[in-house]
């Protein structure tokens, strides 16, 4: 495509960084290297934060971060990688949204860089040290980037909507379980009880 060597050679060193540590990622969470938690123990995650079913999300993060990671690396399908890869971190940054931006605090700011960096590697393309150029750049057309970008944010919008309502229920149920356990309130165990006159009718009538 005309890339200079300097250009290649950033390329492909942004590729192999973005590249490996969305695979690492990906990795603890389907086979539990480095450290990870394994499927299971990332499905219950996935529970917890609200992504359900847990084990489910947690396959399809964890595919679309090692598989992502691996073929930005390769330089293949670089489109339809980076923008998997970015919808994925979508999704991971809403979580940590809540903490603020800085990593430190908890907040989005790594998943972000993540996702921003794989979104403009699908943009720019591999360049030409990589297995799109070997095969003719047939998986990596120009009109890919944009349609993958976009199916990716509108896929990640819904699970991002999906999880906020599986939160607001979960946060719901414990005040309304406590409302139903609670005693009555005094104005509703004063019109329950019986009246002086129905006490006195109750009285004579058994006389």
């Amino acid at each position: 495509m005309g890339f200079t060597p300097a250009h290649n050679l950033g390329l492909l060193t942004l590729r192999a960084g973005v590249g490996g540590v969305l695979f690492a990622h990906g990795a603890q969470k389907l086979f539990g290297w480095f450290g990870g938690p394994g499927i299971e123990g990332t499905a219950g995650a996935f529970d917890q934060m609200g992504f359900k079913p847990g084990r489910a999300n947690a396959m399809a993060a964890g595919v679309a971060e090692a598989g992502g990671g691996t073929l930005i690396g390769l330089g293949l399908a670089t489109p339809v990688a980076g923008s998997v890869a970015a919808g994925t971190m979508i999704a991971a940054a809403s979580v940590h949204a809540p903490n603020g931006f800085f990593a430190a605090s908890g907040g989005y700011e790594y998943p972000a860089l993540l996702g921003l960096s794989a979104a403009a590697l699908s943009l720019t393309g591999p360049g030409d040290w990589s297995l799109d150029a070997a095969v003719g750049n047939r998986l990596n057309r120009p009109w890919m980037a944009g349609a993958g970008l976009l199916a990716s944010s509108v896929l990640s919008a819904v699970l991002v909507q999906r999880r906020r309502r599986a939160v607001a229920a979960r946060q719901a149920a414990p005040a309304a379980q406590a409302a139903a356990d609670s005693p009555a309130t005094p104005a509703a165990a004063a019109s329950s009880a019986p009246t002086p006159d129905r006490a006195t009718g109750s009285a004579s009538s058994g006389c």
